[in-house]
């Protein structure tokens, strides 16, 4: 079953910075803040939230088709998503633009500043969802059941909502550091679209100080509202109820890049396959966890049978 990730595809330049952004920065100085943190290490990864849940989905066995934009930059990016056989079919490149950079740098309390330049991610509303609809149909390949549509261009991620919705796609709307470019009616113009609706907790406060309404009643205008919470796990409201999500203890923390977006690819696979939402979000907890071991947001590598095993010796059953 075939999903449609709509996101930005972005290198991320991490840096980490050996102490705490806390310790160096004077509260009573702050209308004339001048920091500068001396960052010893530093590296290029492969990014992007539409590259990041398409990697997850991929690792559980699902079948992710991006839809995004990136620069003449781009060859390394698009070379690594043929190795991992993901349908990057449907990403267009803007020659005159650089792919969408992000800079972060991570601190030892795992806080994280990021600069972003979005790039070619500003012409993503070029992108059709009709279009990938129109070529799975010539080509008789199966179907898209299910969408995604993450942080991009703000046209973009407006239309490709819309689009989802008329052409009768269910879609998580995850609207995360998107979400600040929209007014309170918009979001809500948005999350009525969407069938289901992913934010972390932050974002959650964000989206009910805009809206003017309480996260319960947001999460009954769709099937299911999913707040995650870093290391306290995630809540999923669905049909009146709230479950509470365990979070998953990492091995060892190492870099919390990415960890939302190994969530959102584990959330769509539990829709993919009908799983209840207890299991759906305990396989996206555990992938949040699995990637936090590991250096950058696409370094972890694990077959299905093992992230499967994994599972199993987390909960005590099978997905």
């Amino acid at each position: 079953m075939a999903s449609l990730i709509c996101g930005s595809i972005a290198y991320d330049t991490i840096m980490n910075f050996e102490g705490k952004f806390a310790d160096q920065i004077l509260p009573e100085q702050i209308h004339i803040l001048n920091v500068a943190f001396l960052v010893p290490t530093m590296r290029r990864e492969f990014g992007g939230c539409a590259g990041n849940i398409a990697y997850n989905l991929k690792l559980l066995g699902g079948d992710p088709i991006i839809m995004a934009t990136v620069g003449g930059d781009a060859a390394p990016y698009m070379a690594r998503l043929k190795e991992l056989r993901i349908d990057a079919s449907h990403i267009r490149q803007i020659d005159k633009a650089f792919t969408a950079q992000a800079m972060i740098t991570t601190d030892q309390a795992n806080n994280q500043i990021t600069a972003f330049h979005p790039g070619a991610m500003n012409e993503s509303h070029l992108n059709l969802v009709s279009a990938v609809i129109k070529e799975r149909n010539q080509n008789t390949r199966e179907a898209t059941k299910f969408g995604i549509v993450a942080p991009d261009g703000r046209q973009g991620m407006w239309q490709h909502c819309h689009q989802l919705a008329e052409a009768g796609i269910p879609f998580v709307f995850d609207p995360g550091q998107g979400l600040p470019m929209f007014s309170g009616p918009e979001l809500l113009e948005l999350v009525e679209m969407a069938s289901y609706l992913a934010v972390n907790d932050y974002e959650g406060e964000m989206l009910a100080q805009r809206t003017g309404l309480s996260l319960a009643t947001i999460a009954q205008r769709v099937k299911a509202l999913i707040v995650t919470k870093g290391a306290q796990g995630a809540d999923i409201y669905s049909s009146g109820k709230c479950i509470a999500i365990p979070s998953v203890p990492a091995a060892k923390v190492v870099d919390p890049t990415g960890c939302g977006d190994a969530f959102r690819g584990g959330l769509l696979f539990g829709l993919e396959n009908g799983l209840d939402w207890e299991t759906t979000g305990r396989l996206a907890s555990l992938m949040g966890s699995i990637k936090i071991t590991h250096q950058g947001p696409q370094n972890h590598l694990m077959s299905k049978d093992q992230i499967s095993d994994h599972f199993k010796s987390a909960f005590g059953f099978a997905f």
